[in-house]
């Protein structure tokens, strides 16, 4: 398979999307993290607690729940 990095103005990005999603195609979108919002991210970890962590499952429930009584 070969690989290809496109550059999408982001008024089209959209479209671009549906448009590989059609024809089958394989998409990574790759984000371009600010350092100093990925040190945010390292210092809440570093401060978190384990008992006030959620599991994953129960943490989509909860927000399907949310998302389903306003209905969204």
């Amino acid at each position: 398979m070969r690989e290809v990095t496109l550059k999408i103005p982001e008024e089209k990005f959209e479209f671009y999307m549906e448009l590989f999603e059609q024809l089958g195609l394989e998409a990574e979108i790759e984000y371009d993290i600010p350092e100093e919002h990925k040190e945010i991210v390292r210092e809440r970890i570093r401060n978190s607690k384990p008992e006030n962590l959620i599991p994953w499952k129960k943490a989509k429930k909860m927000l399907d729940h949310i998302a389903d009584s306003d209905g969204i």
